[in-house]
């Protein structure tokens, strides 16, 4: 099965255009017209296998239509990799960016392509999962983001890449903002999940860099060993702040085999397999690498269900305005509504 699909249509760009940029930015590129594909998973930034010869490299741009102001900040993406690489090098290397939107009409950076296999909803054709490999990839999952947060900011050289203090409340006031402005339908159980969210907010542990997006399917596994990771991908909102919250996050799209299959088909996941370590067993995993507290991760993930409403609230309510065509995300406002119903329980039961 092939990681790329042809460019979907409206999504193109000229080759010609990109092809010079990629002499006049990379030494040794090799005889050859550039070929185009894309990579067709993710519902943000657009992302596309640049191949010349036996060169390949992988651009990234910002999603169509309007946007929102300082989001899919290619130039930050772009300096944030080419810092991150030197301390963790699960983080691919960038080779250039422009601003220069003559040449695709957006902003876009060139990286590495780090060559292996992305676990979405199935596994590739021939692999047979069993209880051993999928616990495996549950532990380099929990331990690659241990692996990151003990990245130290400052020796890194990204120090000053957020505000920490108060991190979570503005989080908080920030997603609900977000939700409402996007909003499309009346949710009866969003006031009340968010009046809880607003009212419990607890105190972060000490700053790290966090991904802010990290979730299975941004790993690049090796195809002979799917327990081993070769890349993270899509640094597009890393910041410094409060690392549990970066589990939350990589949790919300975690998929149990006893979950409601509404919620399963939110985002469908190769962890409903049987033999993946569930929500409770991979916060365990985290604690004991880590070494930080999270007994008040039951709000954490909480909110990262409610993160999770509001990313696709925002991309449902583009779709429902018409700013893109893309028939993946029509589907967008019944899972948003699944999210919210969730979260909304969890803040009750206490369950995650």
């Amino acid at each position: 099965m092939s990681e790329t699909i042809g460019v979907r249509e409206g999504e193109g760009f000229d080759a010609g255009s990109v092809e010079n940029v990629l002499r006049e930015k990379i030494d040794g590129l090799p005889e050859g017209k550039l070929e185009v594909e894309q990579f067709p998973s993710g519902a943000s930034n657009l992302t596309y296998l640049l191949k010349v010869g036996d060169w390949e490299g992988v651009l990234r741009r910002p999603p169509l239509g309007p946007i929102p102001p300082r989001a899919h900040d290619m130039g930050r993406e772009s300096g944030i990799l080419s810092k991150l690489n030197a301390a963790f090098p699960l983080a691919p290397k960038p080779y250039f960016f422009t601003d220069d939107e003559s040449v695709i009409g957006a902003p876009f950076y060139v990286m590495e392509k780090r060559t292996g296999v992305v676990l979405d909803d199935s596994f590739p054709e021939g692999v047979g999962p069993d209880r051993e490999m999928c616990r495996g990839i549950s532990r380099t999952v929990a331990d690659t983001l241990v692996e990151l947060h003990a990245v130290d900011p400052w020796t890194a050289g990204l120090g000053e890449l957020g505000r920490p203090e108060g991190f979570l409340g503005r989080q908080t006031e920030g997603w609900i903002s977000r939700y409402d402005k996007a909003k499309t339908d009346e949710i009866e159980e969003v006031s009340p999940l968010t009046d809880w969210l607003s009212a419990n907010v607890p105190e972060s542990p000490a700053p790290t860099i966090i991904h802010n997006d990290y979730k299975l399917n941004n790993l690049v596994l090796n195809p002979n060993d799917l327990t081993e990771v070769r890349a993270v991908l899509d640094w597009e909102m890393t910041t410094v702040g409060d690392p549990l919250f970066d589990l939350a996050v990589s949790l919300s799209y975690w998929v149990e085999p006893g979950d409601p299959d509404d919620l399963k088909a939110v985002m469908p996941s190769v962890t409903a397999t049987p033999g993946f370590m569930t929500r409770r067993e991979l916060i365990d995993r985290y604690a004991e690498g880590s070494g930080r507290d999270l007994s008040e991760m039951h709000w954490y993930v909480v909110f990262g269900y409610f993160k999770l409403a509001g990313i696709l609230q925002q991309i449902f309510a583009r779709w429902k305005a018409g700013q893109t065509q893309d028939e993946r995300f029509a589907t967008f406002g019944d899972r948003v509504r699944t999210l919210i119903l969730h979260a909304e329980t969890l803040s009750r039961t206490g369950d995650v």
